[in-house]
């Protein structure tokens, strides 16, 4: 069977079921709902025919591991993507978890971000047997919890001895082929100023006004040590929390007075050429200008682990023209006759993602997955479309990455 005979018996109607099915479990990150949909992956692949296991992450947490075993002679191809999803918000205008398909979209919380991807590549598997065909190379399908804690789940997998030759991690890139993002680390600055009553504000340091100061600075960084134009695009300071007040509780009932704490609290992105030591270095020299233009003005600076004991995401990198890359642009342009958008495609690029860890582990891999375009929003959803092309792309890439044989 030709690749172009394997994408063309893709069933759609049996591949859009398989995803309204997973969007059907609640799944929300550190739940009850999280396992049982693990175990139901579990499951799923049993009746596949593939060597399949829970896998332990952390008190009752599981991965869902199946392997594909291939004929000898190929690479191995391993997919990657998470089960966990983010809470439903307001504004949802059909049920999150009815699983709902109209002419364009299918719905549901978690479906962008990331069942479509996840079902994908358990579809593109699928497909693959029904044809009576089998891989050279190992196949692995990771069905992972956790990366909503700084991908804990892909990281006790790879502690755990799962590896591959390369990897395609499914995050929503709108199937487009992430190269770069940004490594994520979190912190905090507290500023203590000097207070005086307002007829005396000029006597005083205002640690208010030396927080609004900052903000704007702060949201416009980029860092030093970018080694290329690529690593500095995915450079971000970001403050997402500003508090002020009077004294370390941060009274707000005497405003006549100038505040004398300030507490920022926020996110920044660095490039794979740079460190979070070397960004928070970036922050103290701006902390120390703010000072000469606030006379008296205190700061601290720090690191601020928001998931105690859960992994960081660090940067990740492939270069663009490594196998996998390229196996995964040739797949593209086959299926949609189109050369593949490559490289840190934003807003993808300022993600965290398990392909950090497995890169970190010494696989070679890429980030390319449906959604995007509505992920994590009301209404969050897919276009039919796109996960159908992502089913099919997958498929070519096994084929070119581990190869394809008929059964015996």
């Amino acid at each position: 069977m030709t690749p172009e005979n394997l994408i063309a018996s893709v069933d759609e109607e049996a591949c859009l079921a398989r995803l309204a099915d997973m969007v059907q479990h609640k799944s929300y990150s550190e739940t009850e709902g999280e396992r049982k949909l693990a175990e139901h992956m579990h499951g799923i692949l049993e009746g596949l025919g593939l060597e399949a296991m829970l896998q332990p992450v952390e008190g009752e947490r599981v991965n869902a591991i199946g392997t594909l075993r291939g004929t000898g002679g190929g690479k191995s191809l391993l997919f990657n993507g998470h089960l966990d999803t983010n809470p439903v918000t307001t504004g949802w205008t059909v049920d999150p978890w009815g699983g709902v398909i109209d002419d364009e979209f299918i719905y549901g919380i978690g479906v962008s971000n990331m069942k479509s991807g996840d079902a994908a590549y358990l579809c593109a598997v699928e497909t693959i047997l029904k044809a009576g065909l089998k891989p050279k190379g190992d196949v692995i399908l990771s069905f992972v919890i956790g990366e909503l804690q700084g991908g804990i789940g892909t990281v006790r997998m790879i502690e755990q001895g799962v590896t591959a030759d390369y990897f395609v991690n499914s995050e929503p890139t709108d199937i487009q082929a992430l190269c770069l993002h940004s490594g994520a680390f979190s912190y905090q600055i507290e500023l203590t100023g000097d207070t005086r009553h307002v007829s005396k504000r000029g006597e005083a340091c205002d640690a208010l006004a030396a927080a609004a100061a900052l903000v704007p600075r702060i949201n416009n960084m980029t860092f030093s040590g970018a080694a290329t134009d690529d690593h500095k695009a995915v450079n971000r300071g970001h403050v997402g929390v500003v508090r002020a007040g009077l004294g370390d509780e941060f009274h707000e009932w005497r405003p006549p007075q100038v505040a004398d704490r300030a507490k920022i609290l926020g996110t920044c992105r660095y490039a794979p050429s740079q460190s979070v030591e070397s960004v928070m270095e970036d922050m103290r020299t701006m902390l120390r200008a703010l000072e000469l233009e606030f006379p008296g003005l205190k700061w601290e600076i720090d690191s601020y682990d928001q998931r105690k004991n859960k992994p960081q995401m660090p940067p990740f990198e492939v270069p663009r023209d490594s196998d996998i890359v390229r196996a995964v642009n040739a797949a593209y342009e086959t299926v949609r006759g189109l050369p593949q958008p490559t490289g840190p495609i934003a807003p993808a690029c300022f993600f965290g993602t398990d392909a950090a860890h497995l890169s970190a582990a010494g696989i070679e891999g890429v980030v390319c997955g449906p959604g995007g375009e509505f992920n994590t929003m009301p209404d969050e959803r897919v276009r039919k479309s796109q996960f159908i092309d992502c089913v099919k792309i997958y498929i070519l890439t096994i084929a070119e990455i581990c190869g394809l044989e008929p059964v015996a």
